[in-house]
């Protein structure tokens, strides 16, 4: 009987120790997810998904559930990861390797639980997630005399976002060099101009605006 009652005592105690280790792991796992994920730090370079309110707003307000990723049709919207440069489980663009369809319907913003995404894009003109901006002008095709419009034809609003200029080739004074030149109150930086540049690191970029204020860019160096 002694036996027996020792078994049943070590078997409470291997029960309540394996509780107690059970609740230390859950606690201290969600003390690091609160640590990595209340440290945010704004990061003016992301490019967000589709009515997504100004960045550090948008960082208190996404709860990191990926509902938007897992509602992209098409695979765009991704969640950081510890290597990215944004907050771990935040939603993003990596443009270069795929453009945002502005989809009629916006199902990512539908997705959204909170107003980080917000409501009120209606129409693919209202998306703000950036703007196109010619960030390698040295390797830009056109730019070097060639006749390349790959990112003037791939525009969704070709002829408004993005024209081309022709002016006289500085360097010949023979030739038309054809600029493509990005206006930024109708360029809604979709990333299409980027995502098809023929160079091996694209010559056109988006770059995130200050939401709410498109008169300006983050990168002032960079204005057309």
């Amino acid at each position: 009987m002694r036996g027996e009652n020792e078994k049943i005592n070590q078997s409470r105690r291997d029960f309540f120790r394996r509780a107690i280790l059970s609740s230390v792991s859950i606690v201290t796992g969600f003390s690091l997810f609160k640590v990595l994920n209340t440290k945010s730090k704004v990061n003016n370079f992301v490019i967000r998904p589709p009515g997504a309110v100004n960045e550090e707003e948008f960082l208190s307000k996404c709860i990191r559930c990926i509902k938007c990723v897992i509602a992209c049709p098409y695979e765009v919207i991704i969640s950081a990861d510890a290597e990215d440069i944004t907050d771990i489980g935040t939603p993003y663009l990596n443009l270069r390797e795929g453009y945002c369809k502005l989809c009629a319907d916006f199902p990512c913003i539908a997705a959204c639980p909170t107003d980080a995404l917000s409501d009120m894009v209606k129409k693919p003109k209202d998306v703000m997630m950036g703007t196109a901006v010619i960030t390698n002008r040295e390797a830009c095709l056109a730019l070097r005399g060639l006749r390349c419009e790959v990112c003037y034809r791939i525009c969704p609003f070709i002829d408004e976002a993005i024209v081309i200029k022709e002016r006289l080739n500085p360097y010949t004074l023979r030739h038309t060099i054809y600029e493509p030149i990005v206006h930024k109150e109708i360029c809604v930086g979709c990333g299409r101009c980027e995502q098809a540049c023929v160079l091996d690191e694209a010559a056109i970029e988006v770059l995130p605006l200050k939401r709410g204020d498109i008169s300006k860019h983050y990168i002032e160096a960079y204005e057309i």
